[in-house]
């Protein structure tokens, strides 16, 4: 992408006869992993980077997507959870989890602060085979795989794991009777294992293998120093019910970052910024039993709407917009502290809004102010949970 990046400036200057004032780039998903990568080998090429649901630790998150479908493998297994029940599961989770986090409005807004107790969705002595209404105590164990960290023998973390209201969506990963290329096919022909490699065959040698490899140099590294001192900004984002890239992939980032550069004295709010966004799922969109305010003109949610939309319908701004946001803080110095999120009654039309609601910058959370219409965004505050 560098490459591309540098002919694009060349042909530009050369037919407007000057050079660019500003470079932007906005992608999601392995375009996000892209844009970070801009930022750590490459700071010059781009002023401002919006990067959502980076997929920043290929050499890790690839192999845990093998691991967490063999969780739930064979199907014929008395521990398998079918497709169907992970509705039924998902309902439980908005069920326990919306109302602790202050307000029931079908949003789990704090996942981690949830406790969720999945016995309570255990079958009693009138459950029929394959029920779908409840777990056994095997399909139980399962679960609580999904929902936990891959951590090897030695208590070092593989791959965090999923958040809690993802469930609903399982198929992508978990609710198939094969693992999904993306993990296997990774192992297959990216670490050279070949294409009769069987995934009942895994183990936690593949993640030794693949760190050693490393193909392409996918996975980022931490230090983003050059980028901070060229002056460049970073706006980051993760959607909370992501069935894809687990959500807590990001804060795990966001927090090494943090970690690599404040021995240098390098203030990582002063240019990098992220946000997470409640019921959104991977990159854009929302489950219809959340309808949460998910589109902020991110990469690739143009096309969930519409692809002749610009910008947020009714809303073309800074404070809805995030590349607007982010054009904002490199060229006037405006800081965001959020961006408006936006469901419409009808995303395929956008022209009536269901719900709006502040997106807060990590680690703030939009909280309710206990007054006002809970679907304007005006009745909502971004609060430090410190």
């Amino acid at each position: 992408m560098h490459g591309s990046v540098v002919v694009a400036k060349a042909v530009t200057a050369a037919y407007y006869a000057q050079n660019v004032s500003y470079s932007y780039y906005s992608g999601c998903s392995t375009g996000g992993r892209q844009g970070l990568k801009e930022a750590e080998f490459y700071p010059e090429d781009f002023d401002g980077i919006v990067a959502g649901a980076p997929a920043w630790w290929t050499s890790h998150m690839q192999p845990w997507t093998a691991r967490v479908a063999l969780y739930n493998l064979p199907t014929t297994a008395d521990y398998h959870i079918p497709a169907a029940l992970f509705a039924t599961i998902n309902k439980e989770v908005i069920k326990q989890c919306d109302p602790q986090d202050g307000l029931v409005d079908s949003i789990i807004s704090d996942p981690e602060g949830c406790n969720f107790r999945p016995e309570t969705l255990l079958c009693g002595a009138n459950a029929t085979a394959n029920d779908t209404r409840c777990v056994t105590g095997p399909q139980l164990d399962t679960l609580y795989n999904i929902l936990s960290d891959y951590v090897a023998e030695n208590n070092t973390l593989i791959f965090p794991t999923y958040w809690l209201g993802s469930e609903g969506q399982p198929a992508l990963l978990t609710g198939t009777n094969l693992p999904n290329p993306l993990g296997t096919d990774y192992v297959k022909y990216f670490l050279g294992k070949g294409p009769d490699w069987n995934f009942n065959d895994y183990n936690d040698d593949i993640v030794t293998l693949s760190d050693s490899i490393n193909p392409g140099k996918a996975t980022l590294g931490f230090d983003l120093s050059a980028f901070h001192s060229r002056g460049g900004k970073i706006l980051s984002y993760h959607g909370m019910v992501d069935p894809l890239i687990p959500t807590s992939s990001t804060p795990y980032f966001y927090n090494h970052v943090q970690r690599t550069l404040a021995p240098k004295s390098i203030d990582i709010d002063s240019f990098f910024k992220f946000f997470l966004v409640p019921g959104m799922g991977h990159c854009s969109s929302t489950p219809a039993v959340m309808n949460a305010p998910w589109y902020f003109a991110g990469p690739n949610q143009q096309s969930a709407l519409d692809q002749k939309v610009y910008s947020v319908p009714g809303f073309e701004d800074e404070e809805h917009d995030v590349l607007l946001a982010m054009m904002a803080w490199v060229e006037q110095g405006r800081v965001p502290a959020y961006v408006v999120g936006t469901k419409y009654v009808n995303d395929t039309t956008h022209v009536d809004v269901m719900r709006q609601r502040p997106l807060c910058m990590y680690p703030k959370q939009a909280k309710y102010k206990g007054d006002g219409n809970v679907n304007d965004a005006k009745s909502w505050e971004c609060r430090s949970l410190y």
